[in-house]
């Protein structure tokens, strides 16, 4: 059974909750973790690579010599993929990296992820997350006192005030309950969720 503490909005332990087994006491799927990892990488890619190819470079319309008697040899174009300036063999055009992978699996890699930071400690839960005035140094006052470091702060529905509480400190981004990047969440330290987030996320997840 995974346990997380909760905080209140100055930073102190205010008691304990306990977190659904069905999304936070899986068995980590490292396999999962990886496929999704690789496929946003990959869907994040522009694919605007692009580069000439012999039909395509200027120039090289004439023969630089005869074929026979020169002792050299016989060459029919000076761009020629062996030739300076000439074109690229197999050259790369833009193209597109995206695939998709089936929704089960991604659903997979997201509870390990998430099973993975509870199972190590590394779920804060901050009761009744909400900053009215946006303000930097309110979120960072927060993030330091429960020891959060490189984390995702994620909230039920989109709050205007703690994202941009949130936009100008390192290394944190944030992030609505409904729409959780397996990405991101591999990369954090640790998770801040609102306590209202939570139970969106066990019943969205479940």
């Amino acid at each position: 059974m995974s346990i997380a503490k909760v905080y209140d909005m100055a930073g102190k332990q205010v008691g304990e909750v306990e977190l659904a087994e069905s999304v936070f006491g899986i068995e980590p799927n490292l396999p999962a973790v990886h496929a999704v990892v690789k496929n946003h990488l990959a869907n994040c890619r522009q694919g605007t690579q692009s580069a000439l190819t012999r039909a395509e470079v200027s120039g090289g319309g004439k023969k630089p010599w005869r074929q026979k008697g020169t002792g050299r040899a016989r060459q029919g174009s000076t761009r020629s993929p062996q030739w300076t300036h000439g074109g690229i063999v197999f050259a790369p055009k833009p193209r597109s990296y995206r695939y998709t992978l089936n929704k089960k699996l991604r659903r997979l890699a997201l509870k390990s992820v998430l099973s993975d930071k509870a199972q190590n400690g590394n779920i804060a839960v901050i009761d009744g997350l909400d900053i009215a005035e946006p303000k930097t140094k309110t979120m960072a006052a927060l993030l330091g006192a429960i020891d959060a470091g490189k984390s995702v702060v994620i909230t039920d529905g989109v709050k205007s005030g703690v994202v941009l509480s949130a936009r100008n400190i390192p290394g944190v981004i944030t992030t609505p309950a409904n729409i959780l990047s397996v990405y991101d969440l591999v990369n954090a330290k640790t998770l801040v969720i609102d306590k209202a987030a939570l139970a969106t996320i066990e019943e969205v997840y479940a």
